[in-house]
């Protein structure tokens, strides 16, 4: 059953065609192609919409551009201010530089280097970057406070419809460039700016696709919102897909999301960590974690969408690459390759040996070990990390390690445990 757009919310067809026209000369009207690769391993025609090569390498630009642009006159230098985790940045400070505007961009102080990076080459000399806070969210009130002790202009991230159509014109090119109906549109959502614009357009001038959102299972914040029926905050989140990390999504999107999306659905970081690499490996795409959510998401309509046309909008390729063995790693926990014990070892001779030729098979390798040893202790921890051949190899080394009478507890899932020994 199709569903209709509440005239309320509907992102009007004429703003977004305006919006296109403002941002004419200023974006790249990013390609919209088939990936062969995916295409065969899921059996349908895999459309990646590409905004990985936009002029800052995510779409972000569309929305910052066309509302700085559009912003009423006043009286006196206008100065702009805004919150991001990196993308949105990157789009408010090329935008200040166009548009010879003071920028001032508050930013996780976690923000990967790459990113702030980027921001100031993007800003030049118009933009100032503050870092501060531990999440968007303690940014994004920073960032508040500050606009409202200056009365500078806040360009927020996403809940802003000028913001909205922005973002929309990804939907307008899509179904411009399009050569068959198209029967699924995947899209990252983070607050939702994008999933809003794409979806109001694709409602109003194809009705019939399927609309899927995207979340990190870590970040639900539209996933639960929608499910619950409420807009409201998340207590805490997983910020490693940091370009989707949000606590809150937007009122405004939220309404749109709820009114106009199919589904909203969750993938785990693990499972973006694979697909980042193997989209890096095997076709020579480099993409950010938040890029990489809805071929992710693939996995999940395997079924649903064999023999039909699908586009993933790839939202961005900000990715630091001090990250990639973090990125890695996680990937490897995913497949089940990696595992993580603590092992209680009797202190005398001969325990470690007799853990190597007992309890591990050929193929299984250590490849972390810590251990100190205690005076006047029967009995240490040892922090082992393993890695196997095949997922279920663990099973075999759990089942080993009670036969051989060594303690252990299975670390893998407790990720900020890891996090201080990995």
């Amino acid at each position: 059953m199709e569903k209709e757009v509440a005239a309320p919310l509907a992102v009007t067809l004429e703003n977004v065609e305006q919006a296109a026209r403002n941002l004419k000369g200023v974006i790249y009207k990013t390609p919209l192609l088939q990936n062969h690769g995916l295409s065969r391993t899921y059996n349908a025609t895999v459309l990646l919409k590409r905004e990985d090569l936009q002029v800052v390498r995510s779409y972000k630009i569309r929305g910052a551009y066309h509302k700085m642009l559009t912003l009423p006159p006043i009286s006196g230098e206008r100065e702009i201010v805004c919150a991001s985790a990196g993308n949105h940045a990157q789009g408010v400070a090329y935008a200040c530089q166009m548009l010879g505007l003071k920028g001032y961009i508050f930013m996780p102080a976690a923000t990967p280097a790459q990113k702030v990076d980027k921001v100031r080459l993007f800003g030049k000399e118009y933009v100032e970057v503050v870092l501060t806070g531990a999440s968007f969210d303690d940014s994004f009130r920073s960032a508040r406070e500050f606009c409202d002790e200056r009365g500078s202009t806040f360009i927020h991230p996403f809940d802003d419809l000028a913001i909205v159509e922005g973002q929309a014109t990804v939907g307008l090119e899509i179904l411009k460039a399009a050569t068959v109906p198209i029967d699924y549109c995947f899209m990252p959502i983070g607050g939702g700016g994008l999933a809003s614009g794409v979806a109001s357009v694709f409602r109003q001038l194809s009705p019939s696709t399927k609309l899927i959102g995207v979340q990190p299972l870590g970040a639900p914040s539209m996933y639960s919102a929608i499910r619950g029926n409420q807009h409201a905050a998340l207590a805490s989140i997983d910020s490693f897909v940091d370009g989707a990390a949000v606590k809150c999504p937007g009122q405004l999107t939220y309404e749109i999301c709820r009114e106009l999306l199919d589904e909203v659905v969750l993938v785990p970081e693990g499972q973006i960590c694979q697909d980042l690499l193997k989209m890096y490996n095997e076709e020579g795409i480099v993409l950010e974690p938040a890029g990489t959510l809805t071929i992710s998401a693939l996995h999940q309509f395997r079924e649903q969408i064999k023999g039909k046309t699908v586009v993933c909008v790839v939202s961005g390729s900000n990715n630091d690459i001090t990250r990639m063995e973090d990125i890695k790693e996680r990937a490897m926990q995913h497949q089940g390759l990696k595992h993580y014990f603590m092992v209680t070892f009797n202190q005398a001779p001969g325990a470690l040996r007799r853990f190597v030729n007992n309890v591990l098979h050929e193929g299984d390798d250590i490849i972390q070990f810590q251990y100190i040893k205690k005076n006047n202790k029967e009995k240490g921890p040892v922090f082992i990390g393993v890695e196997v051949k095949q997922p279920h190899d663990v099973e075999g080394i759990k089942a080993r390690m009670a036969e051989e009478g060594f303690a252990f507890e299975y670390l893998n899932g407790k990720q900020d445990f890891l996090a201080l020994l990995v």
